[in-house]
């Protein structure tokens, strides 16, 4: 009697499972991959086109061509003019006129000089009267010590032109980087689209492996206990499977963040994309290509090029440092006339002329140097240091791209046994599913082989992944990126 009562009570079970299975499965139903391919080109060309931080990284050079600009305007001719006028008491005191024209040379640090004075009334400094036509003046100023190789105004622009190459590698740094991660999310979206798919292939090998389980129940073939434990598999990957679905959108949104449109507004990844599918291939990576590789980091690698430009800068500092240890002696000469237009008329002892000038000389020099030999000797401290940055960072660099390679090659021999190991799981699954149809096995066997099976094939998809990963690291330890 009790035997009775339990076999109805698995019955019972038996239909609601049914029912419960039935409803799952039609709402866990959906088409397999038919969205649009979204690939990782794809994905490049629009965050090159409209990506924010890409854009912005572009503004370091033109900050730095600006900051050239800026120095360039050390050399920037400068008009002068200045008017002062004095009369009291029906007396005109003094009536004060000068005008300048300065425009700075490269040649030599040298100014060149273009002038008209006129200054005139009762109360004059006969030194600086002239006639009522004033004094017209060209002239030179030039440094015969510190400033004649190299001055402020040079060094300044020198620097500034080295820091444009500064800039450019930061830039080239900085779009590898914001690439570097992008690519990063698009393959960890990648595999959480794999491993939903894949996981969603095992909800409906189980719902349909249940439906024949409870027809040979019904039929008396098998008993209802195994209906139970063919639903158990279901709701297991059933949770999988949400938990999947949560993790493939949380790695859609943060694919999101690097889509952009050409109005520089937010765009959402459709649920509809699919990545690329690889179906296990990936591209090998030979030593030739590592050999370029580690070539192309000694020389372009953006670290090594901001060290290289800071160098530079550096050069010309204490190029400017030596320089300043000389004493000052600025000469300066003009050549002056009563001329006010070349059309007219002026006797020639008022003309231009070496018995018309006027000569200056100025003198100075530190007895110590004290700041002058600090600020020399700081210089060349900085040059010390960059130079053991510039030996660590280039072996660092170098063994960085040679262990990325290293992960690519045991990624590469991983893969090919993961998918060997796969074929394998393969044959001994349909070797039980045979021995199950003849009754020589158990649903607890051919569930397990199953599960291991659709684990082997997430790991590969996850291997897949942080292979393609591993390849943008690659690249990116070598300051450059993949193209497509």
């Amino acid at each position: 009697m009790k035997k009775q009562k339990i076999s109805c009570h698995i019955k019972s079970l038996f239909w609601v499972l049914l029912l419960c299975v039935t409803t799952a499965s039609a709402q866990n139903k959906r088409p397999a991959d038919t969205g649009k391919v979204f690939s990782l080109e794809d994905l490049q060309v629009m965050a090159f086109r409209y990506h924010p931080i890409i854009k912005q990284a572009s503004l370091l050079t033109d900050a730095a061509r600006a900051n050239v600009l800026q120095s360039l305007g050390y050399f920037d001719p400068t008009l002068k003019a200045n008017f002062n006028r004095k009369a009291f008491g029906n007396t005109d005191y003094y009536n004060y006129w000068t005008n300048e024209l300065k425009v700075p040379l490269w040649l030599a640090g040298a100014d060149l000089k273009v002038g008209y004075d006129r200054n005139a009334g009762t109360y004059t400094n006969p030194e600086t009267r002239t006639s009522l036509s004033g004094l017209s003046g060209v002239g030179l100023s030039i440094p015969l010590g510190a400033g004649l190789i190299i001055d402020a105004r040079r060094s300044t622009l020198r620097q500034a032109k080295i820091m444009v190459r500064y800039a450019e590698a930061e830039r080239v740094k900085q779009i590898n980087t914001t690439w570097y991660e992008i690519a990063k999310d698009y393959w960890e979206w990648y595999y959480a689209y794999k491993q939903l798919r894949l996981t969603q292939e095992g909800v409906d090998l189980a719902q349909t492996r249940f439906k024949a389980v409870s027809n040979q129940t019904q039929l008396g073939d098998k008993a209802p206990i195994d209906s139970v434990e063919a639903y158990v598999t279901v709701q297991e990957r059933i949770i999988q499977f949400e938990k999947n679905k949560i993790e493939l959108a949380n790695a859609r949104l943060i694919l999101s963040n690097h889509l952009w449109n050409n109005e520089g507004n937010p765009m959402e990844l459709p649920e509809d994309a699919v990545p690329e599918l690889l179906d296990g291939n990936v591209q090998q990576v030979n030593k030739l290509v590592l050999d370029t590789l580690v070539s192309r980091a000694a020389d372009q690698h953006p670290e090594l090029v901001k060290l290289r430009a800071k160098g530079g800068q550096l050069a010309v500092e204490r190029l400017y440092r030596q320089e300043m240890l000389k004493p000052k002696i600025n000469i300066s000469g003009t050549l002056i006339s009563s001329r006010r237009s070349w059309n007219s008329y002026v006797p020639d002892y008022y003309d231009f002329g070496w018995a018309n000038h006027k000569i200056g000389l100025e003198f100075s020099f530190p007895l110590f140097l004290r700041a002058e030999r600090g600020k020399l000797r700081e210089v060349r401290i900085k040059q010390q240091e960059l130079d053991y940055d510039l030996q660590q960072s280039g072996r660092e660099i170098r063994n960085n791209v040679v262990a990325s390679y290293n992960s690519l090659k045991a990624y590469e021999a991983q893969l090919a046994v993961q998918v060997q190991s796969i074929r394998n799981q393969t044959a001994l699954l349909k070797g039980e599913t045979t021995k199950f149809d003849l009754g020589e096995s158990t649903l607890f066997l051919i569930n397990s082989r199953e599960t291991k099976l659709i684990d082997m094939r997430i790991k590969l998809e996850s291997m897949i992944a942080a292979y393609q990963k591993t390849l943008a690291e690659l690249y990116y330890k070598a300051g450059t990126r993949q193209t497509f």
